[in-house]
């Protein structure tokens, strides 16, 4: 059963109790990712995260992680386009040491400029590593293309350029606009006493106030259909599709992913089966959805030789066209939404899991669905409503393409046309 609580200062506190397991998981989630950074901030939130955990007012970053590894905690967070969550996961009758850590990082982080100077190489290393992977950068260019000129489309690392003028001024200011109690969910899952847990957390947050005046203009993002492609010399082909998907709230969202199971979600979808497991063509194959708050991506992905594009794509293109033409067979849904709801339920043992589920989901949609409701939610999805899917969603005037490899071993004309693009 999840309850819902709300401080004072708008700080928003959602919590699941299992007492049948023996660890709680606790996340601060911050509406807050690289679509709301300005581009000369670009990588601004992702190296905050950073360094909250190089040191507060009361602990080293050496103390932070020996003090979690002496209660056998586990301590971590990420960035996203649209949030960032800190989170740490320990027993039960640790959670006040756990708490007492995470919540000194999350608002006492000194922001030292030795500290920030040594992270800078480091996310200066992350970078140059995301750009030896091409297999991850495609899904970036990706996202440069279809939203260019919007802060959506810009990477979540930043760059070597707005890296290099962070400082304690910039960092601080931006922590001090963007990281505010309305901008944050608390949600913790696990074994615990509702009346306690809700004291210790008020105890925590309830004097954190307004710093400084948010300035955060938002533009909604135009997605513009278009290919992007980036020389490496590497052996495949790296190669993304995309079409303009739904939002995270849409009454679709469950019809989608049902689809993305069907087409590429698994080792069972049609693409996997038959691009790799009957022609041998590619390695990795596979399509995913992306929903935003206000919009969204529906992309698949292949890595291939260079001899092999046109073919895999063709292959991509004709299984397309086959679900606009024929549908999706009743046994077909049936048995995918079945694997969907075991998938979720078998997922949901994790007490770190359910943690992400209703912090994500409170921060982003406003409300916590119950395993209840989502389940009716998989099992509302129909042929028709699919079938209406499919015909919105794959529109080729509105295709976009993104390569990454050697261009010169691979016909572009070819590419183009059998995507339809000019």
């Amino acid at each position: 059963m999840f309850r819902l609580k709300k401080l004072s200062n708008g700080v928003t506190i959602v919590s699941e109790k299992l007492p049948f397991v023996r660890s709680i998981a606790l996340g601060i989630w911050v509406r807050n990712g690289s679509r709301h950074e300005r581009i000369h901030e670009s990588g601004i939130s992702h190296f905050i995260e950073h360094m909250l955990f190089k040191g507060t007012k009361n602990r080293t970053s050496k103390q932070i992680a020996d003090e979690m590894d002496r209660i056998g905690g586990q301590l971590n967070a990420y960035t996203t386009k649209e949030y960032t969550c800190y989170y740490f996961r320990a027993l039960d009758n640790h959670i006040d040491q756990a708490l007492d850590i995470l919540v000194d990082m999350f608002l006492n982080s000194n922001f030292e400029d030795k500290e920030i100077e040594k992270e800078k190489g480091v996310v200066i290393e992350e970078i140059n590593m995301y750009e030896d992977s091409p297999e991850e950068l495609v899904h970036d260019l990706m996202q440069k293309a279809v939203w260019e000129d919007n802060p959506l489309g810009e990477p979540i690392l930043g760059t070597e350029d707005t890296i290099a003028t962070f400082n304690y001024k910039s960092l601080k200011s931006y922590y001090n606009k963007r990281y505010r109690p309305e901008n944050t969910v608390i949600a913790v899952a696990g074994n615990f006493d509702y009346d306690e847990m809700m004291d210790k957390i008020e105890q925590k947050f309830s004097n954190w106030d307004f710093n400084e005046k948010d300035d955060y203009e938002y533009t909604y993002p135009q997605y513009k259909a278009q290919m992007i492609t980036k020389t490496k010399d590497i052996e495949q082909i790296h190669l993304c599709l995309s079409f303009p998907g739904l939002p995270s709230d849409s009454e679709d969202v469950y019809t989608l992913i049902t689809l993305n199971t069907i087409l590429g979600g698994g080792m069972s979808s049609r693409l996997f089966q038959k691009i790799r497991e009957d022609r041998g063509l590619a390695y990795s194959v596979y399509s995913y959805p992306t929903n935003y708050s206000d919009t969204g991506l529906f992309t698949i992905y292949a890595g291939m030789n260079p001899s092999q594009t046109s073919e895999v794509l063709d292959l991509i293109i004709k299984e397309i066209h086959s679900l606009k033409i024929n549908k999706i067979p009743f046994d077909d849904l049936t048995k995918t939404k079945e694997q969907l709801k075991s998938n979720y339920i078998m997922g949901l043992e994790s007490t770190n899991s359910r943690m992400s589920s209703i912090g994500r989901s409170q921060l982003m949609l406003n409300k916590v669905r119950t395993p209840d409701e989502i389940i009716e939610k998989v099992d509302a999805v129909t042929e028709e409503r699919i079938a209406l899917l499919i015909d919105q969603l794959f529109d080729f005037s509105k295709i976009s393409a993104s390569i990454v490899g050697k261009l010169d071993t691979i016909n572009l004309k070819e590419i183009k046309a059998l995507c339809q693009i000019s």
